[in-house]
């Protein structure tokens, strides 16, 4: 890899479907796995003992839920406390969140696109330094799918680099939700790709998305991933390097074994580029 990763090579989230058997033995095909800290902190028993065999056979990173990032409510510190002690007890090394807003008076249940304005963009990166301070470490945020770009001033990709420089955190790159974007909102997905800064990519999601009309997706997790969002992949791979890519699959979840075709999909696009960086470094040398 062309930069030191908190993990690496390709990995699949967790979800409690398929959590039995990978308790036993995490099949070699994932190098690591993804909860959201809000479905686990307070799980006892059986499914607590589970989760912790895996912890113990490969690392496990954090993407969260309901940190409400761009929301007008207070942040929820009593809650980002709870995620430091989850992390610390799990020596977890990543905890990435979406770019959005999940709630108002009361939690939303989806993902709402945040103003790409400037007044916004230091209003966000206030709070990602907030929580980057109790946490103790850097957060990774995520760019996100949307459908409206209500009060838009800027262009995403200027509103998602902004962000990331002003609060100096790290980037959770979202390939789906770039291709999916890039369809719904008219813009050329392989720039937006090559715009955002590699330095602080921490991992990658792939995941599957709806298809809804020609000019709309749905950024959906409950299908596989099609060509196109591997070709971006492989784009991504081509021009900043290999760097750790999980698969995400929230809803119509396949038996196991089917889930691990893709994740191998992953690896295959890996082993590519890295030979491939390999055989250019034997050249030049």
């Amino acid at each position: 890899m062309s930069k030191d990763y908190p993990v690496e090579g390709a990995g699949l989230g967790l979800r409690r479907s398929f959590i039995s058997p990978l308790a036993d033995e995490v099949p070699s095909q994932i190098d690591f796995m993804e909860v959201a800290p809000e479905n686990w902190i307070d799980v006892g028993g059986k499914l607590r003992r589970q989760f912790q065999k895996i912890s113990e056979q490969i690392p496990i990173v954090c993407h969260g839920l309901s940190l409400n990032i761009g929301g007008q409510a207070p942040l929820d510190e009593a809650f980002i406390h709870r995620v430091k002690e989850f992390l610390d007890l799990y020596d977890i090394p990543v905890y990435s969140e979406h770019l959005s807003y999940c709630a108002d008076e009361g939690h939303l249940y989806d993902l709402m696109p945040i103003p790409f304005t400037e007044e916004a963009m230091y209003y966000v990166s206030e709070r990602i330094m907030r929580v980057q301070d109790i946490i103790g470490r850097r957060v990774a945020m995520e760019n996100v799918s949307y459908y409206a770009a209500i009060g838009k001033d800027i262009e995403e990709i200027e509103f998602v680099n902004a962000v990331l420089k002003e609060a100096d955190c790290l980037f959770q790159i979202d390939i789906n939700n770039i291709y999916v974007n890039s369809i719904n909102h008219c813009y050329d997905a392989e720039d937006f790709l090559k715009a955002l800064p590699v330095e602080r990519i921490t991992y990658a999601h792939i995941a599957g998305h709806y298809v809804e009309s020609e000019d709309l997706r749905v950024d959906s997790h409950g299908v596989d991933v099609i060509e196109p969002v591997w070709q971006l992949l492989d784009v991504a791979y081509k021009h900043f390097g290999v760097f750790p890519t999980l698969l995400e699959r929230d809803f119509n979840i396949p038996p196991l074994k089917i889930l691990l075709k893709e994740v191998e999909t992953i690896r295959h696009y890996q082993i590519k580029h890295e030979s491939n960086d390999n055989s250019i470094k034997q050249q030049e040398n």
